[in-house]
C-alpha cells in the first residue's frame, strides 16, 4: 500500500513560527504534540495545492508563495506510512481563525525546540531554523510507543 501523502507548513512572521498544539481529539497520534499546519493530499492536488488548502482550512490564512524545506518519511509499526512535504512561507495574508484540530500559537523561533515535539520534528526543525542541509529527505522510524529508533538520510 502506498504511503499517505501530506503537507506540513510553517508560517513565519517577525521571527515567530505558527505552530499547532494538537489537543482537540484524544484518539490522535499527534495528541499533546506541537506540529506544523497541514494534512493529507486530496486526489488531483499537487503538494503545493494541498499545503495552501490545508493552511486556509486550519487557519483562515491565504498563502501566496511557498518554499520547500524538505521531505520526511514517517514509519511507525501498526500505523500507515506517511510521506510529508515540509514547507515554509512568510508570504501570506488574512485573518486567523481558531482551528478545530488544536490550538494555534505564534511561537518565538528561540522557543520552538522547548515545545513537546516529535523527536524527528526536532531534527528537521533545527535544520530549518539554522538554514542548513536544505532541502532534506529524512526517514524516521518510530517504535509502537513513539520512540525514535532509526533515522536515515537520503541525498536525492
Amino acid at each position: 500500500m502506498a504511503a499517505i501523502e501530506s503537507s506540513c507548513v510553517y508560517l513565519i512572521q517577525d521571527d515567530r513560527w505558527l505552530m499547532l498544539l494538537r489537543n482537540r481529539k484524544q484518539q490522535d497520534i499527534n495528541h499533546g504534540k506541537w506540529i506544523g499546519i497541514g494534512g493529507k493530499r486530496e486526489e488531483g492536488e499537487t503538494m503545493e495545492q494541498c499545503a495552501i488548502r490545508e493552511t486556509l482550512e486550519e487557519t483562515g490564512l491565504h498563502i501566496h508563495s511557498l518554499c520547500v524545506a524538505g521531505v520526511v518519511e514517517f514509519h511507525q509499526e501498526g500505523i500507515e506510512d506517511e510521506t510529508i512535504t515540509v514547507f515554509t512561507s512568510s508570504d501570506f495574508s488574512g485573518t486567523m481563525h481558531p482551528c478545530d484540530e488544536g490550538t494555534l500559537a505564534w511561537i518565538a523561533k528561540k522557543d520552538i525546540l522547548n515545545l513537546n515535539l516529535w523527536p524527528g520534528d526536532r531534527i528537521f526543525l533545527s535544520r530549518m531554523m539554522e538554514g542548513k542541509d536544505l532541502p532534506f529527505h529524512l526517514l524516521f522510524v518510530y517504535d509502537t510507543s513513539g520512540t525514535l529508533i532509526d533515522i536515515k538520510e537520503n541525498h536525492s
